[in-house]
């Protein structure tokens, strides 16, 4: 392939986004055999099949999803460049492309995406588990993966990690139950009601030492993946949480809960992992700088 045709590449990017020829084809104004057929010359040219029939379902294939991810920022700088021709005296965004692990508190991830956006970039956030996040480095379908474990050397030797802080971890609970287990504090939460981050994460590891080094042994009510869910238990009433320090006074405003006592021993880490060792983007930067300057 001696060069790339765009119009190929457009049509192609509008029947992976609507799922279909035929929505694509409505779209786009054009007839379905003529979408059809220039996609078909698309794969000609690039040598590689870019979807494939599953039952009636048209699925991209992993070629397919590597061509998509370009396209969708190819086209995406196209409508920000766009944006800045028609209004050139205003800030232009820089398009920013955020894996977020479901394990991290969400108040924290907020606050570390928070000075990208002050930079006027404009944040694109997928949620999902870590693991799936990072197969979409390699790929470009995500610039930046916001984890609280680091990838390992079973990985992809091209992605690089970047530790940027950590903070303490504290008790949390509603009014009556911070009443009731705020003395004696952790010998307090023997048999209390706990709630707990769910086994796959590295939160929930530090936390099962901590309480095996205190012979505690709470009764373990629910176990939630989702951060902000977690909290929105711990709201209820149903039981005790854990959450970081370095939010405390959002948590505590947020859900309304009480913050009963900070866990010795016990910290959270937080790590960006990136496809590069040497930060190239703008908003990454921006993140990392914030992030060691607001984190221990």
């Amino acid at each position: 392939m001696e060069r790339l045709n765009y119009q190929h590449l457009f049509y192609f990017w509008n029947v992976a986004r609507e799922g279909s020829v035929t929505r694509a084809s409505q779209k786009l104004g054009l007839a379905q055999p003529t979408v059809s057929g220039q996609i078909a010359v698309f794969e000609s040219s690039i040598g590689a099949q870019l979807f494939r029939k599953e039952g009636r379902k048209l699925v991209m294939t992993e070629t397919g999803r590597t061509v998509f991810n370009y396209a969708d920022e190819i086209f995406s700088l196209g409508r920000e460049l766009g944006s800045a021709l028609k209004n050139r005296a205003g800030a232009v965004s820089v398009r920013l492309s955020v894996g977020v692990s479901n394990a991290l508190p969400k108040l924290v991830v907020y606050r570390l995406l928070e000075p990208a956006l002050a930079a006027h970039n404009q944040i694109i956030c997928q949620e999902d588990k870590t693991e799936r996040l990072l197969a979409e480095l390699p790929v470009h379908g995500v610039d930046l993966v916001l984890s609280d474990w680091p990838a390992t050397g079973g990985t992809d030797a091209r992605i690089y990690n970047h530790p940027i802080g950590e903070c303490g971890v504290a008790a949390f609970a509603a009014s009556e139950l911070q009443q009731r287990y705020r003395k004696n504090f952790p010998h307090c939460l023997d048999g209390a009601p706990l709630l707990l981050p769910t086994s796959n994460t590295a939160l929930r590891r530090s936390l099962d030492q901590w309480l095996d080094a205190n012979s505690l042994f709470p009764k373990i009510v629910a176990e939630v993946e989702d951060s902000a869910l977690l909290k929105t238990f711990g709201a209820a009433g149903v039981g005790v949480f854990m959450a970081p320090t370095a939010v405390r006074a959002q948590v505590e405003e947020q859900y309304g809960v009480k913050h009963i006592a900070t866990l010795d021993g016990v910290s959270e880490r937080f790590y960006a992992i990136t496809a590069q060792r040497k930060i190239k983007h703008s908003g990454v930067v921006t993140i990392l700088e914030g992030a060691r300057n607001w984190l221990a």
